[in-house]
């Protein structure tokens, strides 16, 4: 997940002041040493679901906001310390390995051919089977991971300025600078390709790009700043995205949820939602996880309530992966709760290591892949 799972809280001096996601303000002493809310107890597992563990691998510990993407049967992933691994899915051999030579601020971009990271000392790297294949120092922090596609390696910076390399030379191609935000988050941004638009969330909006250049195509409001000051009035769009064709849905932090039309760069509906993590879905729902752990499902064509898991209340649920019949959410105890796509009961609980779920689960193949913060890997396959 691209969770706020870790102590990624900084302030910076300048344009931008960086704020960590709410996960991270409620593992604080609350004032007049109230304790934090209690997780709930888990249900018993029904175990309505067929699901083994087919294998287990290894990197660094992950506190950063990593993004496992996956291109075919590859998944490619990294550790703070700066590695970055390619397994094949199916049976969790590496196919390459490599290191950024720092510890990491962002990653994995992949196009199934080149890997590119962003180290906290402002470099973006591209690797080529584990191997380095250019740097480029860049201009501003960045949080998201990058985005390889059409030959091009597209960056999102922390401060929401959007810059274009090539992806054989690094050479920078174009800068989009707009004005900043007086808050933006230490978190995972948006940024995807939609046909032949760069789609990239700038404060609470979607903007559509032309690749070629940077110009805009479409802006599209998700949410507003409210509030008599800067953290009231903070807005933001997090990763991951559900897209379906050129349906996009998006959570604003802590303000709402919604989706676009890409095609026209039109809002479609937007929801009121408390939330910091990312959404997945299918062709007729949305998926996503609120501060408190509930688990909603909203109907991808109006926005309107399907169902409402309440059975994981404050164990740091991430961001879902809509996968077969299940809902699939990683907590901070190290758990993968596997929901009913059609009413959110639960089918099926994984247990990996005891230590948080570190990244948004993915799907390679036949393969549920899961990487917690104590940097092991499972690959989960059905029976």
């Amino acid at each position: 997940m691209t969770g706020p799972r870790f102590l990624r809280a900084a302030l910076a001096v300048g344009a931008a002041v960086l704020l960590a996601g709410c996960s991270f303000l409620n593992s604080l002493p609350l004032i007049g040493g109230a304790e934090k809310p209690k997780p709930a107890e888990l249900q018993a597992n029904p175990n309505l679901l067929a699901v083994r563990q087919a294998w287990t691998g290894k990197i660094g510990t992950v506190d950063f906001p990593l993004v496992v993407t996956v291109n075919g049967n590859v998944a490619a992933m990294a550790s703070s310390d700066g590695t970055v691994v390619g397994l094949d899915a199916a049976t969790g051999r590496e196919q390459w390995r490599g290191s950024a030579g720092a510890p990491l601020a962002a990653g994995v971009g992949f196009d199934g051919s080149t890997a590119a990271v962003i180290t906290r000392n402002n470099d973006l790297v591209a690797m080529v089977s584990g191997k380095e294949v250019w740097r480029q120092k860049l201009g501003a922090l960045s949080y998201t991971a990058p985005l390889v596609a059409g030959a091009r390696v597209f960056v999102l910076g922390g401060d929401r300025s959007v810059s274009a390399y090539d992806g054989g030379t690094g050479r920078r191609l174009w800068t989009q600078q707009r004005q900043g935000e007086p808050l933006v988050l230490r978190e995972a941004g948006v940024i995807l390709a939609v046909g032949d638009t760069l789609v990239v969330g700038q404060g609470g909006r979607l903007a559509g790009l032309n690749p070629l250049n940077g110009s805009s195509r479409w802006e599209a409001p998700i949410a507003t700043a409210r509030g008599i000051n800067d953290i009231e009035r903070l807005v933001d769009l997090v990763g991951r995205v559900s897209r379906v064709g050129d349906s996009i849905c998006t959570r604003a932090f802590q303000a709402a949820v919604g989706c676009v039309d890409a095609g026209r760069g039109t809002v479609v509906w937007t929801q009121r939602a408390n939330g910091s993590e990312g959404l997945h879905g299918d062709a007729a729902n949305v998926f996503g996880s609120e501060s408190d752990g509930k688990v909603v499902s909203w109907k991808r064509a109006d926005g309107q309530r399907a169902w409402t898991n309440d059975k994981l209340l404050h164990r740091g649920v991430g961001t879902p992966l809509a996968l077969g019949r299940a809902v699939v959410v990683g907590d901070d105890f190290g758990f993968v709760h596997m929901l009913s796509r059609d009413d959110g009961t639960l089918l099926q609980r994984l247990a990996t290591d005891g230590s948080a779920i570190a990244a948004a689960p993915v799907a390679a193949g036949n393969t549920l892949v899961v990487v917690t913060h104590n940097g092991n890997i499972y690959g989960f396959v059905p029976q």
